[in-house]
């Protein structure tokens, strides 16, 4: 049975990698489910799939250095950009395909966490428009 362990997660926002200040990335899409359910059916409920969604959600290790994650951040709030994510940095290929598409930057959180604790972002980014599978 194949096995993966996350290793070396690939992630770009606006043609920035991210990688480096990446600690988690989860993308999950999603189709609304849609009650068709007539009397023919016989008391079994009945779905079809509606709107598709997906959100990029996101835990960062904060760095406020000229270039790194909170400037390249900060200027993208309230637009919408491209991502990638893939689950290693090597080539896109069958056994490491990537997923592209958009997402609104429709929150910051560029301070986080209690005395002691790392300086993380943890942020979820909605999806717009279509989530695409490619490897190559």
């Amino acid at each position: 049975m194949p096995t993966m362990v996350l290793l070396a997660e690939y992630l770009s926002i606006n043609a920035n990698v991210v990688s480096e200040h990446t600690r988690k990335a989860e993308l999950t899409v999603e189709v609304e489910e849609k009650d068709v359910t007539t009397y023919t059916s016989l008391g079994w409920k009945v779905v079809l799939g509606g709107l598709k969604s997906g959100e990029l959600g996101c835990e960062f290790l904060q760095d406020f250095a000229a270039t790194k994650l909170d400037s390249i951040m900060w200027p993208l709030l309230g637009q919408v950009v491209p991502f990638e994510v893939r689950a290693d940095q090597a080539a896109v290929g069958t056994s490491n395909p990537k997923y592209t598409g958009n997402i609104l930057i429709n929150g910051w959180s560029p301070l986080t966490g209690s005395i002691g604790d790392e300086a993380t972002v943890s942020q979820g980014f909605p999806t717009s428009g279509a989530v695409v599978r490619a490897t190559a």
